[in-house]
């Protein structure tokens, strides 16, 4: 009987920190400040504040699942372990691939603007391509493909750096603007904030794909918890600053709908033309993409590997040890939503569909817990975080609902 071909695990603490810090990074401030500064106003960093105050909670419950049960597919894991309910489990597993896709292509759409700052080319042919390359990364090895993302993510890192030293003069107004940034408690303000903050939050959708890769994650009882953490907290810091640099330097017209926010900034700040930043931006929101594939795929795998869907897409390369059907459907599927939707409606539909994740993510701990309450080996974490987590995330789920439907 042939041995079947198995993924390698070959990641280490720095290389899955870097990896979860590429994909949040890519999916937010590359993107999307100008979007929420339209809503927020010049509360665009308290809205990316609450944003990471939502998402908190919740990656405290990752980091504790991670760590008990590191499989590919992890939520769909997760939730099997927690409620023993199959076709629950294989629809939350597809809800995450949902978001995966939707993340990555909101991420081309939003590279198609800047890649049109610097060549005339068709959306339909750079989305088309874009994805095709990135394709082919994912499907050439973990250690090349998540080894590329963490070269791109330490550039992304000093492009985001780059933009605070350059309008760090907007800082020398801050005492006495601070003020303007302190928001009343007027209702229709913090009605912006919170809409605001539902659109920064997907900012912060990516360091969840990291459970994903846990099979491929050495001593993954400890590293997933810390590269979670690590990745984490180095994105808010730097999501707050750049965003309270942008409504400093800016007006909040030159901000809204912005598809190239950065580049706005650098360019208002120094004079100059926004090639660097332009350049920089293009390979962060293509990282993005790369890990989304990356994740997409290793969930379709484990979802195979589990029974839960055809057997093809459990298919691991015997050269590459990479699952090439799965990463080819994922490719497939996040062309036709870059082609078919605009950026913003397809990173509130990610948005609202990772809530619904993260609320049963935290449901799950709580069960798990209960089941198991101090694991062998594992950090177990007090039980009000995953109950706060569960009520912070449904409650924004029913926010959104709400205003969606215009009660409010």
């Amino acid at each position: 009987m042939a041995t079947e071909t198995k993924l390698k695990r070959s990641l280490s603490l720095p290389f899955i920190t870097f990896y979860g810090l590429g994909t949040i990074l890519g999916a937010g401030i590359y993107v999307l400040v100008g979007e929420v500064a339209g809503r927020a106003g010049l509360f665009a960093p308290i809205a990316f504040l609450i944003a990471a105050l939502i998402v908190g909670f919740t990656a405290v419950s990752y980091a504790e699942l991670s760590a008990r049960l590191p499989k590919s597919a992890g939520e769909a894991v997760y939730v099997q372990k927690a409620f023993n309910k199959k076709n629950l489990s294989l629809i939350i597993g597809l809800l995450v691939v949902f978001t995966g896709v939707m993340s990555s292509a909101t991420l081309l759409n939003g590279f198609s603007g800047y890649f049109q700052l610097f060549f005339q080319i068709p959306h339909w042919v750079i989305l088309t391509v874009g994805i095709i390359l990135l394709g082919l990364l994912a499907a050439w090895g973990i250690m090349e493909s998540v080894g590329t993302a963490m070269v791109i993510t330490i550039i992304e890192v000093a492009g985001l750096l780059l933009i605070i030293g350059v309008a760090a003069g907007s800082f020398a107004t801050l005492p006495e603007r601070i003020p303007e940034l302190i928001p009343s408690f007027d209702g229709t303000i913090w009605l912006g904030i919170f809409l605001g903050s539902f659109l920064a939050f997907f900012a912060f959708i990516g360091f969840e794909d990291m459970v994903n890769v846990a099979e491929e994650v050495k001593d993954p009882q400890k590293n997933m918890p810390k590269g979670i953490f690590w990745a984490l907290g180095i994105a808010t810091l730097l999501y707050i600053l750049v965003a309270l640099v942008a409504v400093l330097a800016l007006p909040i017209s030159d901000l809204a709908g912005n598809s190239t926010p950065l580049a706005t900034i650098y360019e208002k700040s120094t004079g100059k033309s926004p090639v660097i930043i332009s350049l920089i931006s293009l390979f962060a929101i293509i990282n993005g993409v790369l890990i989304q594939i990356i994740m997409g795929s290793r969930i379709l795998y484990g979802l195979s590997n589990q029974g839960w869907l055809p057997k093809k897409l459990s298919e691991v390369n015997k050269t590459t040890r990479t699952p090439l059907f799965a990463t080819g459907v994922i490719m497939l599927i996040v062309l036709v939503m870059a082609l078919w939707l605009p950026l913003v409606t397809l990173a509130q539909i990610a948005s609202f569909v990772i809530l619904i994740v993260y609320a049963f993510m935290n449901l799950a701990l709580i069960r798990i817990k209960l089941q198991d309450p101090n694991p062998k080996g594992v950090r177990a974490y007090p039980f009000w975080i995953p109950v706060t987590g569960f009520l912070v995330s449904a409650g924004a789920v029913l926010f959104k609902t709400v205003v969606t439907l215009g009660v409010v």
